[in-house]
């Protein structure tokens, strides 16, 4: 993995979880649909976890991918420079991941650029993938290349639609309620935290008797 040293004790054990969760054949599955999406120009990586890794490090190959869900013209990476400078392949990572998410895949399935670029999860790589391919599967909005039994398509939600006529019925349906309570007052309540008057009646004195009440 690049630009990193051995692993000791507990984080050596949390790497080893991490690297567990990395699936072999679901990296076959990715790459194809890359390629596929990408155009015939890429050079397929040999199998392997860190393989994929520094096929991918650059930051490259994923903004050409996220550009390639989109219509000439309509790219969200405007220019794709290739460079060997840490900080510019990091950067085009990072432009990556944005465009992701503006294309509609959750944050929670955004990995971290370095979780990619020094390899420190790449099974966190696959599932932003695997979103992202499901995401252009279920806009079918003819930009997607690839098997369709490669991802999950989503289940789209059924959102209601209203006319401006039945806005407007609505919006005077409203306005009546409120009218409705215009009347109300509130003379003679007592505010919350408001002491209580109490008025105290004495009984009528009888004539003569002056005795107390």
């Amino acid at each position: 993995m690049a630009n990193r040293g051995p692993s000791y004790g507990l984080s050596r054990e949390v790497q080893e979880k991490i690297d567990q969760k990395y699936n072999a054949e679901l990296e076959t599955r990715l790459v194809e649909w890359i390629l596929v999406q990408c155009g015939d120009d890429l050079e397929r990586p040999e199998p392997g976890k860190q393989n994929f890794q520094k096929w991918l490090m650059s930051g490259t190959i994923l903004c050409r991918l996220i550009n390639s869900l989109y219509p000439s013209g309509e790219e969200p990476i405007k220019k794709i420079t290739e460079t060997k400078m840490v900080f510019k392949q990091m950067e085009k990572i990072s432009q990556f991941l944005q465009a992701a998410e503006e294309y509609g895949v959750t944050r929670g399935d955004i990995f971290q650029t370095v979780d990619l670029w020094e390899g420190k999860d790449m099974a966190a790589v696959q599932r932003t993938l695997v979103a992202l391919g499901s995401e252009a599967l279920t806009k079918d909005d003819g930009h997607y290349r690839g098997d369709k039994d490669w991802f999950h398509r989503k289940t789209k939600g059924h959102k209601r639609e209203f006319s401006e006529e039945q806005l407007r019925q609505g919006r005077s349906l409203i306005g009546m309620q409120m009218g409705s309570n215009r009347g109300a007052s509130q003379s003679g309540m007592a505010g919350y935290g408001t002491p209580r008057q109490i008025m105290r009646y004495d009984s009528p004195r009888h004539n003569g008797d002056q005795s107390n009440p």
